[in-house]
C-alpha cells in the first residue's frame, strides 16, 4: 500500500471490511451489533472522504484539518473493527491486517 495515494489506501481498507460484511446477515444479527456495523461503514466512508479531500488541499492548514478528520475517522473505525471481532465478525487476522492497513494510513496523513 505505500505507493497508493491515501484517499486509494482508505478506499481499499473500506472495500475489504465490505466485502467481510456482505458475507454477513445483519438482520440476525443483535441491534447493538447491527448499528455498531452500519457505524463502521459510516466511519470508513467519512475517513475516505477525508483522504480525499487532504489530496486536494490548497493550503498547509487545511490539509493538516483534513488529516486530523480522517485520522479521527479511522480510529473510530478500528475501535469499532475491534468490538465486532468480540462477536466473531472479523477474526484475528483480519483485525491484525486491517489495524495495519488503518495504521499505515494515518502515518501518511499528516
Amino acid at each position: 500500500m505505500p505507493n497508493k495515494s491515501p484517499s486509494q489506501q482508505a478506499k481499499q481498507v473500506e472495500q475489504e471490511v465490505n466485502s467481510i460484511l456482505r458475507k454477513i446477515d445483519l438482520s440476525r444479527q443483535s441491534t447493538a451489533l447491527r448499528e455498531n456495523l452500519i457505524d463502521l461503514k459510516q466511519d470508513l466512508a467519512n475517513a475516505r472522504v477525508y483522504a480525499s479531500s487532504y489530496e486536494l488541499s490548497e493550503t498547509r492548514e487545511e490539509q493538516a484539518s483534513n488529516a486530523k478528520h480522517a485520522k479521527q475517522w479511522l480510529a473510530k473505525a478500528n475501535k469499532k473493527i475491534l468490538k465486532a471481532s468480540e462477536q466473531n465478525i472479523f477474526g484475528p487476522v483480519d483485525v491484525a491486517h486491517l489495524s495495519a492497513q488503518t495504521d499505515q494510513l494515518k502515518s501518511v496523513l499528516k
